[in-house]
């Protein structure tokens, strides 16, 4: 079989590497982009995850049917999907392949679609294959119908009446407060003592009290026993007590995609979780292989995948000298009603860490703005080191706090003290303008 020879190849259509794919292409590179899945054409965020699930968000929040969320969700990822894939196939250096890729030695991939195998090698390999859900270690899971993961629910039709959801961490909670929305009755099974248990103590007790007025029940501390079915309806058992619903996610977690891609014919290490070990620049311990995204085991976000793409891009061309070592104060979105967004520490990391601080928290209900938009839920929380006055962290609990937070990040990065908030003109009535009132202390 001949085996065909590219500069670059790359193993997933994510946001790194599809970044990359067009970037060297137009430097005129050979570039083999492999997926799958010919609906992943632009990787996780824009086709299962942050884009659709936020356009769920939008549509419900407009009062619109199931049927009509789903249909809009359809119409967002599928446009993004066509333009993605577009983006590469009419570039005359890059090769889109819709196939199984797997490694069969360091520097080569056979590609398997259908009955047509493909042998591809390149001096420079980037694995993009993502993360995949975490199906929980729980009696009966494996055999058990109705119990999906948060890509599999996103296609479920008819809308549910009654949901129940394993697991209160991000991905749990954002579904709870969008089929809420839709009017399906939720309880959420939380083995922990607390949702958001990370977070600063009041935003804990908000969240609670949010959900909760959204119709959301809760259960903390909870064991789980087993899940099964009655008839066709999903059953879970907790604490020796039976629940049935009409369907069950489970959002336990998310590990790198690095089970079926051939790695054992290679000399790449993984480490615990099966996360690509990678170096400053996202190296691999194959000299050329590089992996990137979710599948390294960093924070599972498209930006920090994008970020990814820039200290590849930069170690491939000798053009840039920004690294892992480099990157810091990565924010942090969960789309609750209204959004919960952080970057740094909160107040008990912080002290945790060593250092002496002052914090300050002001409540929306306080904020013109608020009253604007009528929706006064929420609080703004700023945490600062007293020896320097630089921000060391801040939660905004909020609607617009997607787009505050990135603010707050700047000045961290920048080494701004939190004074400058605190003398700063913004525009009125606006969220931000309320960084002065927060920052006054």
């Amino acid at each position: 079989m001949t085996t065909k020879q590219y500069d670059i190849i790359i193993l997933g259509f994510g946001k790194a590497g599809k970044t990359l794919a067009a970037k060297l292409g137009s430097m005129g590179k050979s570039v083999a982009m492999i997926e799958e899945n010919p609906l992943m054409y632009g990787g996780t965020c824009i086709n299962i995850a942050c884009i659709p699930t936020k356009a769920m968000i939008m549509a419900a929040s407009k009062g619109l049917s199931y049927d009509q969320v789903l249909a809009q969700r359809e119409v967002v990822t599928s446009r993004l999907r066509n333009k993605n894939f577009d983006m590469l196939n009419t570039n005359p250096h890059v090769d889109v392949y819709t196939g199984h890729g797997e490694f069969s030695g360091n520097k080569e991939i056979s590609v398997t679609a259908g009955d047509e195998n493909i042998k591809l090698a390149a001096d420079t390999i980037v694995i993009n294959t993502g993360a995949i859900a975490i199906k929980p270690d729980i009696q009966g899971i494996d055999t058990a119908k109705g119990f999906y993961n948060s890509t599999e629910i996103q296609q479920l039709s008819p809308r549910p009446g009654t949901l129940g959801i394993i697991g209160a961490g991000p991905i749990g909670l954002e579904f709870a407060s969008l089929y809420a929305k839709l009017g399906t009755k939720v309880t959420v099974f939380n083995i922990d003592f607390s949702i958001l248990k990370r977070e600063e103590p009041i935003v804990q007790q908000l969240a609670n009290e949010y959900l909760k007025e959204q119709g959301i029940t809760i259960f903390n501390a909870v064991k789980l026993d087993s899940v099964s079915n009655d008839a066709d309806k999903p059953v879970i058992t907790a604490d020796n007590k039976n629940y049935t619903f009409d369907a069950v996610l489970y959002a336990t977690g998310r590990k790198a995609n690095t089970a079926n891609i051939g790695l054992e014919h290679t000399d790449i290490i993984t480490n615990e979780r099966g996360a690509v070990i990678v170096n400053d620049t996202c190296e691999s311990s194959v000299p050329g292989v590089y992996a990137v995204g979710d599948v390294n085991g960093g924070p599972q976000f498209t930006y920090v995948s994008l970020d990814d793409f820039r200290i590849v891009f930069g170690a491939l061309t000798g053009t840039g000298q920004y690294t892992l070592k480099d990157r810091k104060n990565v924010p942090h979105t969960t789309f609750l009603t209204p959004p919960l967004s952080r970057v740094g520490f909160t107040e008990a990391e912080a002290i945790d860490k060593g250092y002496t601080v002052k914090t300050k928290e002001l409540l929306v209900a306080t904020m013109p703005r608020a009253h604007v938009n009528n929706n006064l839920k929420g609080v703004f929380k700023i945490v600062v080191n007293t020896e320097n006055d630089l921000i060391l962290g801040a939660t905004l609990y909020s609607q617009s706090s997607e787009e505050l937070i990135n603010l707050i990040k700047m000045a961290m990065d920048n080494a701004i003290p939190y004074t400058y908030f605190k003398n700063q003109i913004f525009t009125h009535p606006t969220m931000a303008e309320n960084l002065n009132d927060l920052c006054n202390f």
